[in-house]
């Protein structure tokens, strides 16, 4: 008989209950059209790869600098900004932790979109804060009407815009109306702004509430990198400057998000590109049948023309195409397409018409 203890739970119960965050997957073979995690379909900058070329690998022997100066300065230039009103991160995603950690306990909840990006739950988890879902509407995904009288009891809102998985925007004014009237922190998580019509990085002069965060892994293609940031008035960022880890980026993180943002002509091309992608496809899959979200990201949120997303789906699997698919009983109906290169749209929309010829 066996003398070894019986393991018992040291954890904390919200953290045993949880199921904790379902990243995209990343398939090991090289033959696979990966279309389901919205990386972009292009390398990063020229600059990027000549500036790893050219660092001095013994340097990693020392601490990065743990206010990323350098780069927040770049980022704060960008949008008339100074770097104190600026936060990096370990991607956006470090952010958004951040954030919620700040601003979240079991006594003040956090609110956000439904559907929206299944990471808020898990970090509100993490936390022991309560969740507010906002439902879209389930044709269209536009927001309600009473959002503000449903999130009333949050001390942070996080509207997704572009939002995702739906890849639809929200009206600027209504954004706007919303930051003027929400009693606590507003969180703008514009992942994709880049790839959208407008942005709202200018609140952050207007409303000493709102965050607006970004991040590096879509539009500069640097996924690989984590690296991302939040522009909010300086005294917001002076707290949350408190919860970051010391070194939270590394120093060839920062270096390497230098030389992306350096190469601006390049991102331009690349975003001009992907959009060009998008209505392709567009276009095509509205030719076949499919319903399809308006779009101001970089993939489309799209229900094939039986509604039957999971088979279509697992058959685009079959042909080692992947895409993403949300079971639920409004997401289920579609899948969200990742926007490759005009040739892999091309190949992915050759498969969906036989699929469905």
């Amino acid at each position: 008989m066996s003398n070894e203890k019986p393991y018992v739970s040291y954890f904390r119960p919200a953290i045993d209950a949880m199921l904790g965050y379902t990243p995209g997957e990343q398939p090991k073979g090289t033959d696979v059209l990966k279309l389901n995690t919205n990386e972009s379909p292009y390398p990063p900058a020229p600059g990027v790869r000549k500036m790893l070329a050219d660092f001095d690998y013994e340097r990693l022997r020392l601490y990065p600098d743990p206010m990323a100066t350098e780069v927040r300065s770049e980022i704060a230039a960008l949008f008339g900004l100074t770097y104190e009103n600026v936060i990096a991160g370990n991607g956006s995603d470090d952010i958004l932790n951040i954030a919620i950690r700040c601003f979240c306990d079991a006594e003040r909840p956090v609110a956000f979109l439904d559907p929206s990006y299944s990471l808020y739950p898990t970090l509100a988890g993490l936390q022991g804060a309560k969740c507010i879902r906002i439902p879209l509407d389930s044709t269209d995904f536009t927001m309600p009407e009473n959002l503000l009288e449903l999130a009333e009891p949050a001390n942070l809102l996080i509207i997704t815009r572009p939002n995702a998985p739906t890849g639809n925007s929200f009206p600027k004014s209504t954004m706007a109306k919303i930051c003027e009237n929400f009693n606590g922190v507003v969180l703008i998580d514009e992942a994709y702004a880049d790839f959208a019509s407008d942005n709202c990085a200018d609140f952050v002069k207007k409303y000493p509430n709102v965050i607006v965060a970004r991040t590096f892994s879509k539009s500069r293609s640097l996924a690989g990198l984590r690296f991302g940031y939040a522009i909010a008035h300086k005294t917001m960022i002076d707290g949350l400057m408190k919860m970051k880890d010391s070194y939270n980026v590394s120093m060839l993180t920062q270096r390497l998000a230098l030389a992306s943002l350096w190469d601006r002509a390049y991102f331009t091309d690349c975003v001009a590109k992907i959009k060009v992608a998008r209505e392709m496809l567009l276009l095509g899959l509205l030719d076949i049948g499919f319903k399809v979200v308006e779009s101001e990201t970089n993939f489309l949120f799209a229900s094939p023309p039986d509604g039957d997303a999971a088979t279509y789906f697992k058959k685009l699997r079959e042909k080692n195409v992947i895409v993403r698919y949300f079971p639920g009983p409004v997401t289920g109906k579609y899948v969200r397409i990742s926007i490759g290169t005009e040739q892999q749209v091309s190949r992915l929309f050759l498969l969906t018409r036989q699929i469905y010829s």
